[in-house]
């Protein structure tokens, strides 16, 4: 089993990258899959070069640091 640090993982998607907490086939969302975010939403995955410098949804940030058990830094997008 490969080493999770948290329950959620990072996807690009519809411009922006999100978290999900969707199994990774793989080890990853590949491009075109259906992935449910924690903004929820139901994103289709970009998992391009590119996609991975979009900026961060604050919707996914915010849950997903819930989820960690960390508190955002303040400003953090």
């Amino acid at each position: 089993m490969a080493y999770q640090p948290h329950p959620f993982h990072w996807v690009p998607a519809d411009g922006q990258r999100h978290a999900s907490t969707d199994a990774r086939l793989g080890g990853g969302y590949p491009t075109r899959v259906c992935v449910a975010t924690l903004c929820g939403h139901q994103l289709i995955a970009d998992n391009t070069d590119r996609a991975w410098l979009w900026d961060t949804c604050p919707d996914c940030n915010a849950a997903a640091h819930k989820l960690a058990h960390y508190l955002p830094a303040v400003g953090a997008r």
